[in-house]
């Protein structure tokens, strides 16, 4: 939760791995809920399911109107290079987001619900030729949305792998921004791109150089 004017930067320490499993499942609940004119930044390294791995994740977004957070989730296929069927085996990712005023007015949601076993993760519309996914919601007042719309691009360079574009959240709640790529390194550049201009037109300030190890 952050107050009134409070601005935070969270991110993890190392990747999210979603171990094998041969009953139940994993579940993730989070809730961040922002005061009036408070700012958030919720940066998480890569989520990465195993094969026969099942995770459920939840997270609530509670914001005021004059509050603006930056959310990104990037999830790869699994460990690719490890077995020949880990490269998108896992068996189930469901992964939900919900945005609400303190009011309980509603936003907007998104469920993405991944089964590779029932439906191909190659055909077209879903990942194709890609392998790494990165979505970023960004929860903001709609004059700072249009100043960051503004100034992004949308392409599918299908030569060096990656797709990227944002659009509009309904109810005047902010945009979105996806990324594919073929690898982590691409789909990470795309979401610091979209951070990075996201920071300077709702802060003024600019975001931090790169840790030598990323």
């Amino acid at each position: 939760s952050l107050g009134p004017g409070a601005r935070a930067h969270v991110t993890t320490q190392s990747a999210t791995k979603i171990h094998s499993m041969d009953a139940n499942y994993a579940q993730q609940s989070q809730t961040f809920t922002l005061g009036e004119g408070a700012y958030l930044e919720f940066l998480p390294d890569p989520l990465i399911p195993h094969r026969q791995a099942r995770y459920a994740s939840e997270t609530r977004i509670v914001i005021d109107p004059t509050a603006s957070m930056l959310c990104s989730e990037i999830v790869q296929p699994g460990r690719k290079h490890h077995h020949p069927e880990e490269c998108f085996g896992v068996t189930l990712l469901s992964l939900a987001t919900v945005a609400t005023r303190p009011d309980g007015r509603p936003l907007f949601s998104e469920k993405l619900v991944i089964e590779p076993l029932r439906n191909s993760m190659r055909q077209t519309g879903v990942m194709n030729g890609f392998d790494v996914f990165g979505n970023v919601f960004l929860c903001t007042s709609p004059d700072c949305a249009e100043r960051v719309l503004a100034r992004l691009e949308a392409a599918v360079d299908r030569d060096r792998g990656v797709a990227f574009g944002a659009c509009r959240l309904p109810n005047d709640a902010g945009l979105i921004f996806k990324v594919l790529g073929r690898d982590t390194v691409q789909v990470r550049a795309k979401v610091r791109e979209f951070w990075s201009v996201a920071r300077e037109e709702i802060t003024g300030a600019a975001i931090p150089p790169p840790f030598f190890w990323r």
